[in-house]
């Protein structure tokens, strides 16, 4: 027993010795929602400019729970998520600290960042429709079309739990109510041609095969597949569709942000502000725009000339604190109307 103590506190205080010694070189830990090709080019340029080595753990789900067992012991300085829903999480279940940065305050518009400076955007994306070009011959929908009968059998969508269909049916909680939002999905779901499945990419493919005529998607994932050199057939599935910003009177266009924040136990704070600073900055504003096709949080930095040459669209006015407060309850309506099944 005795034994296996001492080998106990020996490996925690080498794992605590080791963590000192990396932080001593420069390194600051990030766990992170997004996907590694859409944040490694940024990790790399800001490690040349700085010496500072990125170190990341990246997942699709769980990341908010491992820094809550981890607690005080936990190795994370910096968190980055795909959605708001994620930023606000973190902080409620006081995960994060407020940061202070001039730098970052005058680069993030004060509608895309925590009142209390506890997380902060890096780029917006817009939940719009993919009509396959073919087919579909109007120029204009809204989010309610989706729902009409006309469009049976005609639809495609990722799982209603992910994170970025949770955020448009917060979006549209906060516009409309639960009652009206859960007869939406209702139609919605009446619509599909398939099953919800798969990711935003894999609905541009449904319309290119002629599974459905419209989808719902992210706007970047349709720059991503026209300038896919490596999967050339996914320049196929964009080619086939055009994007449409869904708009309509009551609702205008869901934006939601991906982001960051500072860990509430963050070993290395001084590292991890300059990540963040450096995250918030015009060269890595740029970044985003020219190589993940996403918007910049910067109205400064412009979008590239492929995302310009989606048009332009009127956001909707649905606070971001909203869509991350009316998360459950969207969650809760999807599992009601068996969204998934």
């Amino acid at each position: 027993m005795f034994r296996t103590l001492a080998f106990s506190i020996l490996a925690l205080c080498n794992a605590a010795l080791a963590s000192s010694i990396a932080n001593a070189e420069g390194v600051v830990n990030v766990y992170s929602y997004r996907q590694p090709q859409l944040v490694e080019p940024l990790f790399k340029a800001f490690q040349e400019k700085t010496g500072i080595e990125v170190k990341m753990v990246f997942a699709e789900k769980g990341l908010i729970e491992r820094m809550e067992q981890e607690g005080e012991l936990s190795p994370v300085d910096v968190l980055l998520t795909a959605d708001v829903g994620r930023l606000v999480e973190a902080a409620d279940k006081g995960l994060a600290q407020a940061v202070t940065s001039d730098l970052i305050t005058s680069k993030v518009p004060a509608a895309l960042r925590d009142p209390a400076n506890q997380w902060f955007g890096l780029t917006m994306r817009a939940r719009v429709v993919y009509a396959s070009r073919e087919r579909v011959k109007q120029d204009a929908i809204s989010y309610e079309e989706l729902a009409d009968p006309k469009w049976k059998g005609k639809l495609c969508t990722r799982p209603g739990d992910h994170p970025y269909n949770l955020g448009l049916v917060a979006a549209m909680i906060a516009e409309r109510g639960e009652a009206a939002t859960k007869t939406w999905l209702e139609g919605v779901k009446a619509n599909l041609a398939v099953k919800p499945n798969g990711n935003d990419r894999a609905q541009a493919r449904s319309v290119a095969a002629g599974e459905c005529d419209l989808a719902i998607a992210n706007t970047y994932y349709m720059g991503l597949m026209m300038t896919n050199e490596k999967e050339p057939e996914q320049k196929e599935w964009a080619a086939a569709s055009r994007i449409i910003f869904p708009s309509s009177p009551e609702m205008g266009t869901h934006v939601n942000i991906s982001g960051m924040l500072m860990a509430k136990h963050a070993p290395d704070r001084d590292n991890a502000l300059k990540l963040m600073e450096f995250l918030a900055s015009d060269e890595s504003q740029a970044l985003y725009a020219s190589q993940n096709f996403e918007y910049p949080v910067n109205p400064a930095i412009k979008p590239s000339d492929i995302v310009a040459g989606w048009g332009s669209f009127q956001p909707g006015s649905v606070n971001l604190l909203d869509v991350a407060r009316n998360q459950k309850a969207a969650a809760k309506l999807i599992n009601e109307v068996h969204f998934n099944d």
